[in-house]
């Protein structure tokens, strides 16, 4: 596995993952819409297949994770991602890392759970508000889970040095 940093040149394989593995290139949730497509962040590599993909923002003095995808799940893909972005978030001073998830997404409580990130907020209902933008945002979810709520989870960012 070869983890690159996005480049413009790779905007249009980007659409074209995001439109083949989501629908859409438009991350919609309570807070507005994300254009996924545009937005920094890495990529995992297997030869000439991409494998994995997260993708960010950086607000401030935070860097929000928008996106985190791994097509081969156990295989640290995702943990690898991951550890890029909170590389980027330290060399950029940052100091807080924060991401927004579902409900019913219990596979990423979990993982990030599992990676020092805990929940700071739940905004009930906040789907609802998703799928005024979005209708075809799913009533259920994983499990059979109702998507209603969305979870925000963070991790404070260590500074170089920090043990």
């Amino acid at each position: 596995m070869i983890i690159t940093e996005i480049q413009e040149s790779d905007r249009t394989w980007l659409r074209e993952f995001w439109i083949k593995h989501w629908g859409s290139p438009k991350m919609v949730y309570s807070l507005g819409v994300r254009h996924c497509d545009q937005l920094p962040g890495f990529a995992a590599w297997d030869g000439q297949e991409v494998i994995g993909l997260v993708t960010y923002d950086v607000h401030d003095d935070q860097v929000e994770i928008v996106s985190l995808d791994s097509l081969r799940e156990g295989a640290g893909i995702g943990s690898s991602l991951l550890a890029k972005v909170e590389e980027r978030a330290a060399q950029l001073g940052c100091k807080r890392l924060w991401l927004i998830t579902t409900n019913d997404n219990l596979h990423a409580l979990r993982f990030y759970q599992k990676r020092g990130y805990f929940m700071t907020k739940v905004y009930p209902n906040a789907v609802e508000k998703a799928r005024q933008i979005k209708p075809e945002i799913p009533l259920l979810g994983n499990d059979g889970i109702p998507i209603r709520d969305e979870l925000e989870l963070e991790k404070l960012v260590r500074s170089k040095g920090a043990s």
